[in-house]
């Protein structure tokens, strides 16, 4: 629903063309690929501590897509961490994803889609594969 109301509002208020939406699009769907790559790379390397380089390398190789890519990136990024801090409610104990982690994920986050090479969060020993 509120994709659909930013298209049309973009569309109407901002003379947003067809041609320009197609783009932006086309966009979105490769850095959701991007996320979803870093993602799944980062379950199989299942690597102590190289969280925060997954999540800095997803979201700079969806903004390296253009806007498309950099809006899909936050979107995905921000619902990623919300849901944590929800099911986070109905654990008993520590989950190992309290505030403090989510701030850190979101830094990461904001640190790959500004530009900044993710390589500042990768940890030492992670193979060179990812």
């Amino acid at each position: 629903m509120k994709l659909s109301i930013g298209i049309i509002f973009c569309s109407l208020v901002l003379g947003v063309s067809s041609r320009e939406w197609f783009t932006f699009l086309k966009e979105a769907g490769q850095g959701a690929k991007d996320m979803w790559r870093a993602y799944s790379d980062m379950r199989e390397a299942n690597y102590k501590g190289a969280d925060k380089y997954f999540h800095a390398r997803g979201n700079y190789d969806a903004a390296q897509r253009g806007p498309g890519g950099a809006w899909a990136a936050k979107v995905i990024s921000d619902a990623r961490e919300s849901s944590q801090r929800v099911t986070d409610l109905f654990k008993f104990g520590d989950s190992g994803h309290g505030a403090a982690d989510s701030r850190a994920d979101q830094a990461a986050n904001e640190w790959g889609r500004s530009g900044k090479d993710p390589n500042h969060f990768r940890p030492a020993g992670l193979p060179d594969k990812y």
